[in-house]
């Protein structure tokens, strides 16, 4: 079982960001937090690395809904979407299948939340 879904564009780096926020805002996500990999490895250890962003998705009732089954579920959350350049110029967009991090929780109403947000992050990558 994959831990992810992606799907692979020919836009822009840029133009993957604004589409990925895009299509996550339609879903009822918001951005907590936006990691620029590429620019924290530069000025941290002084690395060339490709453009590489990690978006934290939140979608606020699913998570209020999680945390009120689970109150430790915060150490799960948000879900992370990256956006990454590869060698070929292409740009991958992935997110966290939300089922495969759940999998050590024997929670059903748990459960049940994931799925729901797996079929919303799915439509996001689709959508793209």
């Amino acid at each position: 079982m994959s831990y992810y879904f992606s799907k692979k564009l020919n836009v822009t780096f840029e133009k993957a960001m604004s589409r990925v926020i895009e299509e996550l805002r339609l879903e009822g996500f918001g951005i907590l937090t936006e990691i620029d990999v590429t620019e924290t490895l530069k000025r941290k250890l002084n690395v060339d690395f490709p453009n590489y962003t990690i978006l934290g998705a939140c979608n606020p009732p699913f998570a209020y809904r999680a945390l009120q089954a689970e109150p430790k579920i915060g150490l799960m959350l948000p879900c992370n979407v990256i956006i990454e350049e590869l060698d070929d110029g292409e740009i991958e967009v992935s997110a966290v299948d939300p089922l495969s991090s759940m999998q050590a929780i024997q929670n059903k109403e748990l459960q049940a939340i994931a799925e729901e947000i797996q079929l919303k992050l799915k439509k996001v990558i689709e959508q793209l």
